[in-house]
């Protein structure tokens, strides 16, 4: 079953590896900004670990002969540590623009799917990577908009 979703992972591999160092830019070019706005430097530390946490688990989709099962408890573990560091990260109150209710369902939006599709990998469900699919699009989306305040929004 994760045989096939091969390509995939390739993809998002390589997708997550380059926004990775795109961020990694975008912070070294205003990392002086960046340091003096609180709660900057917890936004961009917080884009990196969504992309990391990705590109890991695009990774352990491409180990060959890899079970189901143990992909789902790794993507498990993955999730919840993920969910722990954001909330974490978020409790600080992240200064951002948004209504309070989409800050606290961000961490939720992104570990949340990661957490559904491993479990249904686990119990050797298909679907589980079609929830995957959703946490990396989450993880993506938000690391972008929280790049792209990093790099244009915090000049205005």
């Amino acid at each position: 079953m994760v045989e096939s979703w091969h390509d995939f992972f390739v993809a998002l591999a390589g997708a997550t590896a380059a926004l990775t160092g795109l961020l990694f830019v975008a912070v070294s070019i205003n990392l002086d900004r960046i340091l003096s706005i609180d709660g900057l430097p917890e936004r961009a530390l917080e884009s990196l670990v969504l992309l990391l946490a990705t590109l890991i688990v695009s990774l352990l989709g491409l180990v060959p002969d890899q079970s189901s099962v143990a992909l789902g408890v790794e993507l498990l573990a993955i999730g919840l540590m993920l969910g722990a560091f954001i909330a974490n990260l978020r409790h600080g109150a992240v200064p951002m623009r948004a209504p309070k209710a989409v800050r606290v369902a961000l961490p939720v939006v992104c570990t949340l799917p990661l957490l559904i599709g491993g479990a249904l990998l686990a119990s050797e469900t298909a679907d589980g990577l079609l929830w995957v699919v959703g946490a990396a699009v989450a993880a993506i989306l938000t690391a972008v908009s929280n790049a792209w305040v990093l790099l244009v929004e915090i000049l205005r």
